[in-house]
């Protein structure tokens, strides 16, 4: 609901696709600049009181955020700061979350289970607050949204002071930076998770940008208001939680990285489509497509890098991981953002389509070697046989 409101205010405010992509520039570059680093602190630290910490600041950026806009009090330049504030409370609250996951389950083969239901609890937010923020928009404004948000985060509070953790887990009690050099270089001299990370950082570059443009489409393509925001908001949402629903359904790690390069062709043709389509159901249709490719993506990726990545490099391999998935998408708002204003959006959202597509060809190259390396390790795991 607070990005889809924080999108509608900005545009109302400016006008200006480019400063659309300016706000998710600052909302996400933390990411991409402190993530690696919060990666090594995060092997070092507690991580059920980290989120509790990550959670209370994010609560208090919502409500200053509520207030500042009920009060008719909002300038572009209070979004950009508070969007810059919660950019760093993320780059430790995601890796955080990430590996979080793994405390939280007894038994490691319910672990791409227990990934896809994490993620189709996500997406399902990502379908219902798009559209609830249309409506709260058209009814009483960007601030009660942004009101609805700061509340929400004292059930998040809650929920982790009443959890009961079993998992033992070794602490990494080295320094922050040899510790930051380490997990890189495992990283990229380990194949598979290296051409994962890299494929979902080209398509979070190129691809997921374009959800900063949806108040261009909105207004100006489909001469729609809020309730059309919320609509193309969260078409996405319904694929990624059709795509949910269908990994929770897996029973093994098995296949994923067919499933990778697949739904990430998905995910570039779905964009591709949508920019230049000028009817309304065929670009929701589209926005389907689109996000049940990005939402497997992401998934297979994460259940196959927690699959195989050692327990004392969870946390830095997992803030890379969030780095290309987070990290990258504020270069790619500010680039989206600058071709929209130079040459509308719907091109660069084509242009963007185009490279994700050429990334999971180019993936789909380097498949065979990438099982060659797994399967010594499925076997070593009892994943598969030696025969």
């Amino acid at each position: 609901m607070q990005r889809t409101a924080m999108s509608w205010l900005v545009y109302r405010l400016t006008h200006s696709p480019f400063l659309l992509g300016v706000v998710g520039f600052t909302d996400q570059i933390s990411s991409f600049f402190l993530t690696p680093f919060t990666g090594v602190l995060i092997d070092r630290w507690d991580r059920r009181r980290v989120l509790m910490v990550t959670q209370a600041l994010a609560l208090i950026q919502a409500l200053i955020l509520a207030l500042l806009v009920l009060t008719a009090t909002i300038a572009t330049w209070h979004i950009i700061v508070l969007s810059i504030l919660l950019g760093v409370i993320n780059s430790v609250d995601m890796p955080a979350r990430q590996t979080f996951v793994v405390e939280m389950i007894e038994d490691r083969e319910d672990l791409g289970n227990a990934i896809a239901l994490n993620s189709s609890i996500v997406h399902v937010a990502r379908m219902v607050g798009p559209f609830l923020a249309g409506v709260l928009i058209a009814a009483v404004g960007e601030g009660m949204c942004f009101l609805f948000n700061a509340v929400s985060y004292l059930a998040v509070i809650l929920s982790l002071c009443f959890m009961k953790l079993t998992f033992i887990r070794d602490y990494y009690k080295g320094q922050v930076l040899p510790g930051l050099k380490e997990g890189v270089a495992y990283v990229f001299n380990f194949a598979p998770i290296r051409a994962i990370i890299l494929l979902l950082a080209l398509t979070s570059l190129a691809g997921m940008p374009f959800m900063v443009l949806m108040p261009v489409f909105a207004k100006d393509v489909f001469h729609g208001g809020p309730h059309t925001l919320g609509f193309l908001m969260g078409a996405p949402g319904v694929g990624a939680l059709m795509g949910a629903v269908y990994l929770a359904s897996r029973k093994s790690v098995l296949g994923l990285g067919r499933m990778i390069a697949m739904t990430s062709m998905l995910f570039g043709i779905g964009l591709m489509a949508f920019s230049f389509s000028c009817v309304f159901w065929f670009s929701l249709a589209m926005l389907v497509l689109s996000g049940f490719g990005r939402m497997v993506q992401i998934a297979s990726s994460n259940t196959i890098i927690q699959t195989i990545v050692d327990d004392d490099k969870r946390g830095r391999v997992m803030s890379l991981y969030t780095m290309a998935f987070m990290g990258m998408v504020p270069f790619g708002s500010l680039l989206e953002g600058s071709l929209a204003h130079r040459i509308g959006a719907s091109p660069a959202v084509f242009m963007g389509g185009m490279c994700c597509l050429a990334g999971s060809v180019f993936f789909v190259m380097k498949l065979p070697s990438l099982r060659k390396t797994l399967r010594p390790i499925y076997v070593r795991m009892g994943i598969i046989s030696e025969l």
